[in-house]
């Protein structure tokens, strides 16, 4: 079964040693979607796959790199959207 969710994420993490680890385990999972950095210092993640995979990623995600701060987490569900890879986007 496919499922998407969508996580914002507000805490402590260094920028490109965080998205870097994100986007291996995201790869690693054959999850697919798209991790950004908001204008308010949160982060914002769209994970989309089989449903094991997404948990699995999201789970990883909730914890963090070893060194990563993750304060606080908002998820919630999202409609699929076949996204074909996992993206670092830059606004």
């Amino acid at each position: 079964m496919k499922r998407s969710i969508r996580l914002y994420l507000t805490g402590s993490v260094q920028s490109l040693f965080f998205e870097q680890f994100i986007k291996t385990h995201a790869d690693n999972l054959n999850v697919y979607g798209f991790l950004r950095r908001l204008e308010d210092g949160r982060v914002e993640i769209f994970l989309e796959g089989d449903n094991s995979n997404v948990e699995e990623m999201a789970s990883i995600c909730r914890r963090g790199p070893k060194y990563a701060k993750i304060r606080n987490i908002d998820e919630k569900e999202e409609k699929f959207q076949e996204f074909k890879e996992f993206k670092i986007l830059k606004i």
